[in-house]
């Protein structure tokens, strides 16, 4: 049996995730956390009974308590960023899955990893800001990082039992958004509405709109270099539009060793959950048959620059990717509050990068005081636009 905690357990990843534990015997669900979403945590503890729970909004903490009271729930409770780092450290949990969006993943994750729990990693930005601080620590604590991301945990599988000397490339693939194939001109006119429109995964908002500016795809390349311990340049984007093949390994002989799949993230889910075991499928079965064609394309830097600022940003190093990331999460963040242009959120990630060059040393601390700096500066220069 093995004990599972979710932080962020009412968006996309962590209701998929509770999805393969009801189905699966041998994973039990230990402790939980919303950020406001009451009503899906009372449904939560009422089907798993979770040992602990925690609402990381204060201000829905009396809805929450109120809701405890109403069905008689027993177990442990907690409110705030406390609240996350207490499910993260729970002593029973085997592997803590960070589905949470954004910055705020970074210390539970640290926190969990010093208490060795494996992380099933959802929350990319963990590793986009602080790879190079987290990396390490998980081998200090011999804490597995199993991804959970559809294109991480292709890669994962095609190296199973690979040395990385034998590694000429990793090919990420990349749907390529709903505006693949548009203009800059095109790109003028899109609406929010417009790209929360995903030709093939069913997202969260964020990560709905990071995929079509193709900034997903950076910080997934930053992503992969630290999950992987694998140089930028031996990182190549894959535009594929059917989402089919999730990533590819191409080998020293120049073989090409991919993972196939429907477009569900469960299969990753659960493939991270029961690692190095493969159970029963949760997932829809990919049929073969019902695949027109398999296409690659080459992706559109010039329109998509996002990923060029992402390899960039790698590159340099240091704080760069931390600058990128949380300038990247503000932009989109005012895109969705319908205050900036869709145009506007590269374009506030550069500026971003090019002010905040040089801001010393990288630890934990200065990565957390980047992320509000950089949100300060983007809030600052959408009135100077």
């Amino acid at each position: 049996m093995k004990n599972i905690s979710i932080i962020g357990a009412s968006g996309s990843i962590g209701t998929q995730t509770l999805d393969v534990i009801a189905h699966d015997d041998n994973l039990q669900l230990q402790g939980v956390s919303v950020h406001k979403n009451i009503e899906v945590l009372k449904d939560i503890i009422l089907k798993f009974q979770p040992k602990a729970v925690a609402v990381t909004s204060l201000a829905h903490q009396k809805e929450a308590e109120e809701m405890f009271q109403a069905i008689g729930y027993q177990g442990e409770r907690s409110f705030g960023e406390e609240g996350l780092i207490h499910i993260a450290e729970q002593g029973d949990t085997d592997i803590l899955v960070t589905s949470l969006v954004g910055m705020v993943g970074l210390k539970p994750t640290i926190a969990a990893i010093k208490k060795g729990k494996d992380i099933a990693l959802a929350n990319k930005e963990t590793l986009v800001a602080a790879g190079e601080l987290v990396m390490p620590l998980a081998k200090k604590y011999g804490v597995k990082i199993l991804p959970v991301d559809s294109e991480h945990s292709a890669i994962f599988q095609c190296l199973q039992g690979v040395s990385l000397k034998e590694v000429k490339r990793i090919l990420l693939t990349a749907s390529g958004g709903p505006f693949r194939g548009k203009s800059k001109a095109d790109l003028q006119k899109v609406t929010k509405a417009m790209a929360l429109k995903h030709p093939n995964w069913v997202m969260g908002a964020k990560i709905t709109i990071d995929s079509s500016t193709l900034m997903n795809k950076g910080l997934e390349v930053i992503e992969a270099r630290w999950l992987f311990d694998i140089p930028y340049e031996k990182i190549q984007v894959v535009v594929h539009p059917e989402s089919i093949i999730h990533s590819m390994v191409e080998f020293q002989d120049h073989s090409v060793m991919a993972q196939m799949g429907a477009p569900d993230m469960r299969m990753p889910i659960q493939y991270a959950l029961n690692y190095p075991a493969r159970k029963p499928a949760v997932a829809k079965a990919l049929d073969l048959f019902s695949v027109k064609s398999l296409t690659f394309e080459k992706p559109d830097r010039e329109t998509f620059s996002a990923l060029d600022l992402a390899y960039l940003a790698g590159q340099r190093g240091g704080l760069q990717t931390a600058v990128l990331n949380s300038a990247n999460e503000e932009a989109v963040q005012l895109f969705l509050e319908e205050k900036i242009h869709y145009m506007d959120i590269v374009l506030l990630v550069e500026k971003a990068m090019e002010a905040h060059r040089h801001l010393g040393e990288l630890t934990l601390d200065k990565v957390l005081d980047t992320h509000e700096e950089v949100r300060r500066y983007i809030r600052k220069s959408i009135g100077e636009m």
